[in-house]
This record gives structure tokens, C-alpha cells and sequence, in this order.
């Protein structure tokens, strides 16, 4: 994987992290919003010029790719790229769990 990639999105911001997390499935910026919000219980809320401004710059990065453009809607969902890129921010988050919890090590 690229490592200029790693180095810009790890660590993750949680906006990011929960954007990126969504779009293992198609959605528009709204549906992104909303799934956010829903998967927080409320706690995240994801305004609209944080949501563009993100998704722009995660598929001028490769991470997402729109999918399908309406009159007023464009669908994103993630590329094997951004999965990869979320994937590696799993492992980072386990293993800061894991020690935390005082198990320490890797368990990737």
C-alpha cells in the first residue's frame, strides 16, 4: 500500500473513520450523515462542509470513488484502497484496546 496514504489518514480522525466505515456501502453525503449519526447514537454529527470537503479529498486520494451522479446526488463507496486504509486503522485501534486492557502486544 502506498505509504504516503498511511502516513496521511493514520492515525484517522473519527470523522473520518466513521465516513470511511459507511461507505463499505454505496450512499450520497446526506446517507452518510445520517448513517453516522445513527451509528453514534447521536453522538457524532457530521456537518455538510465537513462531509464534502472529506469526501473530496478521500477520492482525490483514491480512498472512495463515486459510484453514480444524479441531478443533485453523487454515490460514493469505497475503493480496495480505502478499505485497506480503514483496515490498518482497525489494527491500530485493537491493539491501543488491548493495551489499554492491559494484554499488550499485537493481536492483528
Amino acid at each position: 500500500m502506498n505509504k504516503h496514504l498511511i502516513e496521511k489518514y493514520i492515525p484517522m480522525t473519527e470523522t473520518a473513520f466513521f465516513m470511511l466505515l459507511s461507505l463499505r456501502e454505496e450512499r450520497h453525503g446526506y446517507g452518510i450523515m445520517q448513517h453516522v449519526e445513527e451509528i453514534t447514537d447521536g453522538r457524532l454529527r457530521i456537518g455538510a462542509g465537513t462531509i464534502y470537503g472529506t469526501l473530496s479529498k478521500m477520492e482525490a486520494d483514491g480512498l472512495i470513488e463515486g459510484v453514480r451522479e444524479g441531478k443533485r446526488r453523487k454515490t460514493y463507496k469505497q475503493t480496495p484502497v480505502g478499505k485497506a486504509i480503514l483496515e490498518e486503522e482497525i489494527i491500530r485501534l485493537k491493539e491501543m484496546l488491548w493495551v489499554s486492557r492491559g494484554t499488550g502486544g499485537s493481536h492483528a
